[in-house]
């Protein structure tokens, strides 16, 4: 015969570990993915690249299996501040097969509807991707391997292709116009007039297809002249001219100079980062039977995902799922220290023009995305909580204490393993901006001064060698 006091004992039992566990499992839930690595993005703002290289070593979040990818992207990144560019390909090398190839499998699937997304496999934002080539190009080229870094500039070609056939609504990022304006510059300077044309002109496209405004940035004046003079030298005059109408300028031939040029980006700042937000929604449905989240608000519709899901029509009632907490990830600008920077040569100043604004474009993607993946959380969620449900007794049941302490365990795991995926590679630059510097021939001292918060001012020496050189500059604060 059953005790009815040491069932009701440890019934109790159960609730209090429970409430310990919960308790852990809530704080640990709270914390995001930038403040769990948070000594190693310390040690990037502030310029200890060898210190944030050893602290991105201790840091086992990001050698947890699902988040192999953000390892490879910020030990390429680390890599390469640190100016070792063959480590830094071996790893961007591996981030590019890896999002090559990488599927969501069935595992990630349940592990995303059972617990929260920040236990799937991270696969990258899209503009991430773009990123990959413009570092592995910059290592081979810092490597004096133009061909190689010639391959990746085709490389960008087939990720444009890919991402225009994901986002094939208008309005939507499809494109990246940076990218193909880097593609320009290395296939220039690899002597591909023709083919650097043709990337220049691509670029051009976007932004008069977008107002001349891309995601944040204004079409650079120094893109308008690349194209016309790339133009003329391919002898396209109906080209130039035609070009010269739509830019509304006019095309003026400049004498190559002695030294070359150097094309220089200044990546300032870093990207934003995310945090967690919660919404409440509630399910409806309407007169055709169409299943749908609605907010206290009435901001958002938001049609239930039974695809991903696998629930059923018959297994929704409305009266189990009028509340409905659900955690959603959304981006926080961190600010640069430095504002703007120019460069001195030879008695004349050139000003950086912005050439991709990193931050505009997460914040941008995130909101163009946000009805389908929120879909998906609350309904991933209204599963969760139909199987709670389903747990609870009925009043006849002889084993009620045990099985409303079953219940009570699912509600509770519910509640504290409900998570925003908070992440993204955090590394990138806030903005990159370019200028197009003429060089004289032999030793150039380049005195470069940025501004903001404080002012600084530190030189660049390069050699001029009558050939187009292209180089990078950090100021990650």
């Amino acid at each position: 015969m059953a005790d009815p006091t040491g069932m009701a004992l440890s019934s109790k039992n159960m609730v209090r570990a429970l409430a310990v566990l919960s308790l852990m499992l809530f704080l640990f839930s709270c914390a995001t993915y930038n403040s769990r690595i948070g000594n190693y993005y310390s040690e990037v703002r502030n310029g200890n690249y060898q210190k944030a290289d050893a602290d991105l070593e201790k840091v086992k979040l990001i050698k947890a299996r699902r988040n192999q990818l953000l390892y490879l992207l910020e030990k390429g990144k680390i890599t390469h501040l640190l100016k070792q560019y063959d480590s830094s390909n071996v790893y961007f090398n591996q981030a590019d097969v890896f999002m090559e190839d990488v599927r969501t499998s069935a595992s990630d699937i349940a592990l995303g509807t059972l617990l929260n997304p920040m236990m799937q496999t991270y696969k990258g934002e899209d503009f991430e991707k773009f990123m990959v080539h413009y570092y592995k190009a910059l290592n081979y080229l810092y490597l004096g391997q133009p061909d190689e870094a010639m391959v990746e500039a085709r490389r960008i070609s087939l990720t444009s292709y890919a991402q225009q056939d994901k986002s094939k609504r208008e309005n939507r990022y499809s494109d990246d116009a940076f990218s193909l304006m880097l593609q320009g510059v290395i296939y220039e300077q690899g002597n591909d007039i023709n083919n650097a044309f043709i990337a220049y002109r691509n670029a051009v496209d976007i932004y008069l297809k977008n107002n001349n405004q891309y995601y944040g940035t204004n079409l650079p004046g120094q893109l308008k002249k690349d194209l016309l003079r790339t133009a003329e030298l391919m002898g396209f005059q109906d080209e130039v001219q035609r070009y010269e109408g739509l830019l509304n300028t006019r095309f003026e031939a400049v004498a190559p100079p002695e030294g070359g040029e150097l094309v220089l980006f200044w990546e300032n700042g870093l990207a934003p980062v995310k945090q967690q937000q919660d919404f409440f929604f509630a399910l409806t449905k309407d007169g055709f039977g169409n299943f749908a989240f609605v907010d206290p608000a009435g901001s958002f519709n938001i049609p239930f995902d039974f695809a991903s899901t696998n629930a059923r029509k018959e297994d929704l009632k409305l009266d189990d799922l009028r509340s409905l907490r659900v955690a959603f990830p959304k981006y926080q600008e961190q600010p640069p220290f430095f504002r703007s920077a120019n460069v001195s040569l030879n008695h004349a100043t050139y000003q950086f023009e912005p050439a991709e604004n990193i931050n505009t474009i997460a914040f941008a993607t995130l909101k163009e995305r946000f009805l389908k993946e929120m879909s998906q959380a609350l309904s991933r969620l209204a599963v969760k909580k139909l199987a709670e449900i389903a747990a609870r007794p009925k009043s006849d049941d002889k084993n009620k204490d045990t099985k409303e302490a079953v219940a009570l365990a699912i509600q509770v795991f519910s509640f504290v393993s409900e998570k925003a995926d908070t992440r993204n590679w955090q590394s990138l630059p806030h903005t990159i901006s370019y200028m197009r510097i003429p060089l004289s021939r032999g030793v150039n001292v380049l005195q470069i001064s940025v501004s903001g918060q404080s002012n600084q001012t530190f030189n660049l020496v390069v050699e001029g060698t009558g050939k187009l050189q292209v180089q990078n500059i950090c100021t990650l604060r």
